[in-house]
């Protein structure tokens, strides 16, 4: 509910503030005193767009600031959704700078206005006799039937189910036309496959590969070379192996004079050691190395094979090869099993369309259980508010198609006149009659919902005072469970409020303003008096009044 709303620097009004209680107010004024300026400044509040034309003084900035308790509103999963500070008593600014820019702040924390009016549409319903356009919306028309039958929690899981239920129905799309695309190319990805299937890779084989083709290739170089060492370790008269045995020879004798001789001793024998185990390495590898054309060939051949599978691929060795490799076997693989897949994917489809039917039906018949209900409550209403013919043909009918709501096509056709045919609601009803059937709706829907603060904006206009009587009647019973305001000129209907308003204008230092006040018992009496009987109040119109406030 609307607690408190401050306003300043707006149209006429300098700075106002005002608080507000639950239950039914009422907002009086003469024509042209401003309740257009109050409600446009609160609509602001609401997400409105702004323009400089709303400053009072266009050299400051325009400030206005409502407060609202939403304790009962269930707004925490829109607050998460827009990133909004949840707070049960929630303050939400507007202001517009000399400049132009406007800026909106929830919680003192900046908003978009995309968000202010999400929050907004939850918060205050103005409603005029101008702004019947919702009635004739089918969305709102289902969320009348779904709130008197109890569908919300049916809903929300239809939804659930119906976005689970369109994501399988994309998947499948989605594999007919891979599977479109990948017949194409599943008789080239095979070749591939089948190319680096034959080449048997091995990671790290290409080196291996490389350095026993350079050793098959240059075999005669080689042996030529390990000759040459051969002979230069095991040479009779000069050979490393005899230079070294004759050097361990004489340290050993230079060893019996001193121990200082014994390391370098050793360091002799150690280097005797090494070099007559390279020298048994190069003789080993002189009995292995033989020319072999035919194995040179293979070596040649398979590394011909890898080059250009890697020149094909892009890639730079093996273990690339073998990721290529194994990509094209899931493509291939994926591919020859598309149709188990999609077999499987229609399976669950099926299945899901089954469980969306299932909740449809569901919805579908609580739906048909309440309307004759809400046929006869609204007619009952309207035969209240002067429309004694007024009719309602409601049907409901369960269709193919998956709609966001289920799988129902309304149809809330009206008929205002006895014998007179039904029609679309914004075909058959007039203005005035449309807002009666708003008023009639609105009221039946607070007796299942809890519905954000109203305010009735001279929909009383045109009315009878027995009809307007009915209507305030109503509008108080609808102040039991939720905040209901009406700016009325109806002294009938401004006598039911708990608290009653009065939006006025003066004349300060020759400047008009706007201003609002709370009137007390004994102004009220004056009010309504002036209001049944024009500024000269007579005896009887303050008689009047006051037993309409009794």
């Amino acid at each position: 509910m609307l607690t408190s709303l401050s306003i300043k620097n707006y149209a006429l009004i300098d700075n106002l503030q005002v608080e507000f209680n639950d239950g039914f107010s009422i907002i009086t004024g003469e024509t042209g005193a401003g309740k257009s300026i109050l409600l446009g400044g609160l609509s602001l509040i609401l997400g409105k767009r702004a323009d400089l034309s709303s400053l009072k003084n266009t050299e400051e900035k325009c400030v206005i600031e409502a407060v609202f308790n939403i304790s009962n509103y269930n707004l925490k999963s829109l607050f998460k959704a827009e990133d909004f500070d949840y707070e049960t008593q929630t303050i939400i600014r507007r202001e517009i700078l000399p400049s132009g820019k406007s800026r909106a702040f929830v919680n003192d924390s900046p908003v978009n206005l995309n968000s202010l009016q999400l929050l907004g549409e939850r918060l205050v319903d103005i409603h005029s006799q101008h702004q019947t356009l919702e009635l004739t919306s089918n969305d709102f028309q289902f969320q009348v039937i779904d709130a008197l039958a109890n569908n919300e929690s049916s809903l929300q899981t239809y939804k659930q189910e119906l976005k689970t239920y369109k994501s399988l129905q994309k998947e499948l799309d989605e594999l007919l036309r891979f599977q479109t695309e990948a017949i194409k190319e599943h008789d080239y990805n095979s070749f591939l496959l089948n190319e680096l299937a034959e080449a048997n890779l091995i990671e790290g084989e290409l080196e291996t590969l490389e350095e026993e083709y350079e050793t098959l290739n240059n075999v005669e170089s080689i042996q030529e070379k390990l000759a040459e060492a051969y002979q230069l370790l095991s040479e009779e008269q000069i050979g490393v192996l005899t230079s070294l045995t004759s050097l361990k020879n004489a340290l050993q004798k230079l060893a019996a004079y001193a121990s200082k001789y014994e390391d370098i001793l050793k360091r002799t024998q150690s280097s005797l050691i090494e070099m007559d185990d390279v020298f048994s390495e190069i003789n080993t590898l002189q009995d292995s190395l033989d020319a072999d054309p035919k194995r040179l060939e293979e070596v040649d051949s398979k590394l011909k094979v890898l080059h250009n599978l890697m020149q094909k691929h892009v890639a730079t060795d093996i273990s690339e090869l073998i990721a290529i490799k194994n990509q094209l076997e899931e493509k291939v693989s994926f591919t020859e099993n598309l149709d188990e897949t999609i077999i499987k994917k229609e399976t669950e489809i099926t299945t899901k369309k089954s469980e969306l039917n299932t909740l449809a039906k569901s919805i579908h018949a609580k739906r048909g259980d309440v309307i004759p209900q809400l046929k006869a409550q609204l007619e009952n209403i309207l035969n209240d508010l002067g429309m004694p013919n007024a009719q309602f043909k409601i049907e409901l009918n369960f269709s193919d198609t998956f709609f966001a709501n289920g799988k129902d096509e309304l149809s809330f056709l009206f008929s205002a006149n006895k014998g007179g045919s039904f029609n679309e609601l914004k075909k058959a009803a007039s203005g005035g009659e449309l807002s009666r059937i708003m008023l009639a709706i609105k009221s039946v829907l607070a007796k299942y919902i809890q519905l954000p603060t109203i305010m009735f904006d001279e929909i009383d206009s045109g009315v009878s005072g027995e009809i307007s009587n009915k209507m305030g009647d109503i509008m108080l019973q609808m102040s039991k469970t939720m905040q209901v305001f009406s700016i009325t000129h109806l002294p009938q209907i401004a006598a039911k409020g708990h608290s009653h308003f009065k939006v006025y204008k003066e004349d300060v230092d020759e400047v008009t303003q706007t201003n609002l006040v709370k009137l007390n018992h004994d102004e009220r009496i004056v009010e309504i008096a002036q209001m049944l009987g024009g500024v000269q109040m007579s005896s009887s119109a303050i008689a009047h009044a006051k037993e309409l406030l009794n």
